[in-house]
């Protein structure tokens, strides 16, 4: 068989978007699902680089061990010396935001103040010496799994022990700093070979479920008292900043190629830095709308070509 990109996943409606620029360029591809499966580690993988965009949220859609069955399957690739993307050290920072914030604080990016609680007892002893208000959210996450904002204790333990309460599937809950921002917008930073691509602001004004993929997306929300209509995803023609250097070393130092790094900046001006994402989406919409034909995919599209004619 000759040369292929292999696009790992677990999620057939994230890769519609790949696929259709892999397409439009001509490239050879094949999808690798991975929830569920065997793999016989006495065999030899074939030829060609391998993309890994595994998601945390998995579990959500009825993959709960996909993750795991990555690791196994990165491992392997990485032992016969694979071109792998975004590899098992990126997929371990994917399903853990703790590891994510000290891979920030290594090199002097900001982060939420955050304790790990494991236990709804710890939970709540954690929250009675944390600064009000604070939310919670789960450590291995996505689509916004688990955020939820309090503004007193006693709101928590009623959350807590209710019905309610959302059960982190690898055991721990994170209580960290309510970041309170001057607008309601977050800051999403995406990355491609490495490289800066581009940065789209995101409204937060309806909820923590900040997914950029087109299949998430119900609609762009309209204000009517506006003539300009008020889009949720829109990419900022100018961006810089000084995060993006750092950015780039956190993603060197931890075998990330592709990535989406989200940052809000409070009301004194300061910049926390809170989510990483390795299997990284965009929001074709607000593509559409950039006047610098910017296109996430088509740079990701780029990439794995160059590296598949490079092998």
């Amino acid at each position: 068989m000759s040369k292929q990109i292999y696009i790992i996943h677990e999620n057939d409606e994230w890769v519609v978007p790949l696929r259709a620029q892999l397409e439009q360029r001509n490239l050879p591809y094949k999808e690798w699902f991975l929830g569920e499966g065997n793999l016989n580690i006495d065999e030899t993988p074939p030829e060609g680089v391998f993309y890994n965009r595994m998601s945390a949220s998995s579990h959500t859609r009825g993959h709960r061990y996909a993750p795991e069955h990555t690791s196994a399957v990165l491992a392997w690739l990485e032992l016969h010396g694979r071109k792998v993307f975004n590899n098992k050290q990126a997929l371990s920072l994917e399903l853990n935001k703790v590891a994510q914030y000290t891979a920030f604080k290594k090199y002097g990016v900001k982060t939420p103040r955050t304790v790990a609680t494991v236990g709804k007892d710890s939970l709540i002893e954690a929250a009675k010496n944390f600064e009000l208000p604070f939310i919670t959210k789960h450590n291995r996450a996505g689509k916004g799994l688990g955020v939820r904002l309090f503004h007193t204790v006693k709101s928590l333990e009623e959350y807590v022990w209710s019905d309610d309460f959302e059960e982190p599937v690898d055991g721990i809950t994170l209580l960290q700093q309510y970041i309170t921002s001057p607008e309601p917008f977050i800051t999403r930073v995406e990355f491609v070979g490495g490289d800066f691509v581009y940065a789209v602001r995101v409204d937060t004004s309806e909820g923590f479920e900040l997914c950029p993929a087109d299949s998430c997306t119900i609609g762009d929300q309209f204000c009517p008292t506006t003539v300009q209509p008020n889009h949720k995803f829109e990419i900022l023609e100018h961006f810089e900043s000084p995060l993006i250097e750092s950015y780039k070393k956190v993603l060197i130092d931890n075998g990330i190629h592709v990535a989406g790094i989200e940052f809000i900046v409070d009301n004194d001006g300061i910049t926390y830095t809170y989510d990483l994402n390795t299997n990284t989406n965009y929001n074709g919409q607000a593509e559409g709308r950039d006047v610098k034909g910017r296109s996430g995919m088509g740079a990701l599209a780029d990439f794995l070509g160059d590296a598949l004619l490079s092998i």
